[in-house]
């Protein structure tokens, strides 16, 4: 069983999993068949789900059957294809461009690792592509699926370690 995500209109989507349908955010481009780095698209295709971060300090451990872990200050996840960790979780301070996990704002409250670029990755073909909390107005992401927090948490109580997700135009 998969998770499909289709585009409505310009950046707005619609998640379906289990009989439910989810508003969600997409790219602020919409979504590509060709992802690059800092296209503001959404991967079109089918994607494992890797892996759940969460702020402890915020939010109890939400029920999911992926590995899970606690986001501390210090983590983060490298966006930059120049260095050796491109797409890959990273400690701070870090040598390279990456993506802070520890957020002012809620957006990383929690997040799910969506397996895109990431066996190898591949320099330049887009990192950070996460399943994460929806900013006000599900304004769009920097090419994430951004859910409401229940939705996001009420979705990850009921996936497997197989579940996928399936990005479609």
């Amino acid at each position: 069983m998969h998770m499909k995500v289709n585009i409505i209109s310009g950046h707005r989507g619609e998640l379906r999993f289990g009989g439910k349908n989810y508003p969600c955010a997409l790219g602020k481009s919409g979504v590509t068949t060709n992802k690059h780095e800092g296209d503001h698209s959404s991967p079109i295709g089918l994607y494992s789900l890797r892996s759940m971060y969460f702020r402890a300090d915020k939010i109890e451990q939400p029920l999911c059957k992926l590995e899970s872990h606690v986001i501390s200050k210090n983590d983060g996840w490298c966006d930059d294809p120049a260095h050796a960790s491109y797409n890959q979780f990273v400690k701070l301070p870090f040598q390279g461009s990456c993506e802070t996990l520890w957020r002012d704002d809620n957006l990383y409250d929690v997040v799910v690792v969506i397996g895109h670029n990431d066996t190898p990755p591949v320099p330049g073909l887009g990192s950070c592509i996460f399943m994460h909390v929806a900013k006000p107005n599900f304004e769009g992401t920097e090419g994430c699926v951004a859910l409401e927090l229940k939705d996001l948490l009420a979705l990850l109580s009921n996936i497997e370690k197989e579940t996928q997700i399936e990005i479609i135009a």
